[in-house]
């Protein structure tokens, strides 16, 4: 693949998950990369010991690598939520806790890119309330981040895998994204364009990319079928990342896949070695 431009990041939360969490970065940076993005590591803790935050901070300072996006809060990920921010009650609350305390760990790395999921639809909750509660927030979140000039992003993730979640389609992310830009007037909300659910969503990834890649502000990649690497299913990822430089994208590139049963470092075999770091 010709792709000597690009700026890759690994996902360390779905890439080298054999491993412990501290010792994601060294492996990634074995492999080549330079550059990596998490989901909120404690599923269970939005605000975590000191301690733990800082072992993961040095874990990532010791091996090099830089964190240059994070997830805030949003429940048991991977497994049946799909966000918090939207959910009434404790899961809400811990969203809004979480905040400060992930902004201050990536501010401390110099990352300002944070991915706010969204949630699931909650049984017996009229919709509208909580799509009343996400945009309160998102709104909430988006200006903290802007404390310290970063981004918020919205990402639509896939119907067949999350079929309670409503932000299902790259249009309706993007009505997310204007939304909370209105709310704000901060203008520093961005779409996530995860390539991998669009295509699971049966989406035009070409006419996406060139509708939404001026409100882009990351892009992740998995092929379809299977979320493995590319070269594994059917996605032309030299073509589709081509189309989204063409389109003025010059943001990261997140590799958030399945690396399949051999261990994570086998899974790169379709990126060069010297295009692994980033420019």
């Amino acid at each position: 693949m010709g792709l000597p431009d690009t700026r890759f990041n690994v996902n360390l939360s779905i890439l080298f998950t054999e491993l412990p969490l501290l010792e994601r970065p060294a492996a990634a940076r074995a492999a080549g990369f330079t550059a990596v993005e998490l989901w909120w590591p404690w599923v269970d803790a939005p605000v975590p010991e000191q301690a733990e935050l800082d072992a993961l901070r040095d874990a990532l300072n010791d091996a090099g690598t830089r964190l240059v996006g994070l997830n805030f809060y949003a429940g048991q990920l991977p497994g049946p939520d799909r966000g918090a921010l939207s959910v009434p009650g404790e899961e809400s609350q811990k969203f809004r806790a979480n905040v400060p305390v992930a902004i201050e760990f990536a501010k401390s790395l110099g990352c300002t890119a944070f991915n706010a999921l969204y949630g699931n639809r909650v049984e017996g909750v009229d919709p509208a309330e909580q799509d009343a509660l996400a945009l309160e927030n998102l709104a909430f979140a988006a200006r903290a981040v802007g404390e310290v000039g970063g981004t918020l992003l919205i990402e639509a993730l896939n119907a067949p895998e999350s079929p309670k979640c409503p932000i299902v389609s790259a249009p309706k992310a993007i009505e997310i994204v204007d939304a909370v830009n209105a709310a704000t007037g901060l203008d520093n909300a961005g779409f996530l364009m995860d390539l991998y659910h669009l295509s699971m969503n049966g989406e035009d990834l070409d006419e996406v990319i060139d509708r939404y890649t001026a409100k882009t502000a990351h892009v992740q990649i998995a092929d379809n079928p299977g979320r493995g690497a590319p070269g594994t299913g059917d996605l032309d990822f030299e073509a589709l990342l081509d189309r989204l430089k063409k389109a003025g994208y010059d943001g990261w590139i997140g590799l958030e896949y399945k690396p399949g049963d051999a261990p994570s470092a086998s899974s790169f075999a379709w990126l060069p070695a010297p295009l692994r770091a980033a420019p």
